[in-house]
Formats: structure tokens, sequence, C-alpha cells
């Protein structure tokens, strides 16, 4: 699986989580503790390889401003939390991850109105849309057909339950936010050994993780 830690705001986190092993990186632009400015993750955004995917996280934005954000910050996706219907999606010419909060077998049916490059599954709103640090049921996503869609796990993931829930729902990749901070700032060993549990199965990493 491959791994997003997003709710980056400084170039430090970014580049450790970069050197851990993470494979993308998300920027919060939609109103949240992790907020961060354009000009901030632009400049995080140019020290970054060009392997790594840099994911704009909004909600409810308009086309305009997603397109121009995208161009001036260098982002390689855009992802969507808000009500975006699949025209909106559709609409735009940028790589899509249209998330999509799963309460019940309902929520899991709209995942097929979306023909987006990946959709993310996430627990249900909390006071901001996403990272709320819950998880949801992923029994719910069991035997379902997603139309090839590259599937992103996130809600309430961490060091602890990330290897069920990997082996639970078998997503293409697992997105944690919460799950690697400590007093809501990003814990340097928490993500260093939450990569670790993901890649390696975490086998002889629990020397790596110490609380701060």
């Amino acid at each position: 699986m491959k791994v997003k830690i997003c709710g980056i705001r400084d170039k430090q986190t970014a580049n450790i989580s970069v050197k851990a092993g993470a494979d993308a990186l998300g920027f919060v632009f939609a109103e949240s503790k992790r907020q961060i400015s354009i000009s901030k993750a632009k400049e995080i955004i140019a020290s970054l390889p060009k392997e790594v995917l840099k994911i704009g996280v909004f909600v409810n934005e308009t086309k305009d401003n997603l397109v121009e954000i995208f161009e001036e910050v260098g982002l390689t996706h855009v992802q969507l939390h808000g009500d975006e219907s699949p025209e909106f999606c559709n609409s735009l010419d940028l790589p899509v991850i249209k998330a999509i909060s799963i309460k019940s077998q309902e929520d899991v049916k709209k995942i097929e109105k979306y023909d987006c490059e990946y959709i993310l599954v996430d627990s249900p709103y909390g006071k901001y849309r996403g990272g709320n640090g819950t998880t949801f049921d992923w029994h719910l996503l069991l035997n379902q057909e997603f139309q090839n869609n590259r599937l992103i796990l996130a809600g309430g993931l961490t060091i602890e339950n990330v290897q069920e829930a990997g082996v639970l729902v078998n997503p293409y990749m697992v997105d944690v936010s919460s799950g690697v901070e400590t007093e809501g700032v990003k814990d340097m060993n928490k993500i260093e050994l939450f990569i670790r549990k993901v890649k390696l199965g975490g086998a002889n990493n629990d020397n790596l993780y110490t609380s701060r």
C-alpha cells in the first residue's frame, strides 16, 4: 500500500515524511486547524521530489480558484471534500480525488457515480470535513466493485489499526493526519513508524516510537 501524510504545514515534516517513504503529501487549503497558506505550500512543494504526489485539500471551492491554486502551488491532484457533484468533478481539467464520507451502504453506492482518478473514503463529518480522527465501519467496503477506481482509505487511522485496516479493505493508499500527531502537532517518530507499519508490516520497528 501507498501512504499519504496529510495536513503538512512545514518543510521539516514534509521532508522527513518523504525520507521515511511517504508516497503523497496533503496540504489543506480548506478551513481546518491544519490549514496552510498558498505561499507556504508553494515553498514546501518546491523542495519535494517530483515523484511525490502533492495533493491540495478543498471544500466546495470554485472551479477558478481550484485551477489557480493548483497551478500556483504546484499540486499534482485536488482532493475535494465538499458537496462537489460528479458533473463538477468531470468539468475539471485536473486530476481529482473525490472524498466520500461513509456512514451507511447508501454512501458506499455514491462511489460508483464518480469517475475520478481516486476515491477517498472517510469518516462522517465532524467539526471539519475530514481530519477528525475517527474511524468508520470498514466492513461496509467489503465485496464492493469500485469501477477500477483506486481507493484511498482515510479516517482515524493510527499506528495501532492501520495493518488491520489494510488487510480488511486492501486500499491502494492509506491517508493519515491526526493519527501521526502528538497534541495536535505532527510527530516525526509516529510518521516513521506508521509508514513502516504499512510498508514492512511493522516487524522490528517498535523501537522507533517515542511519544513527544
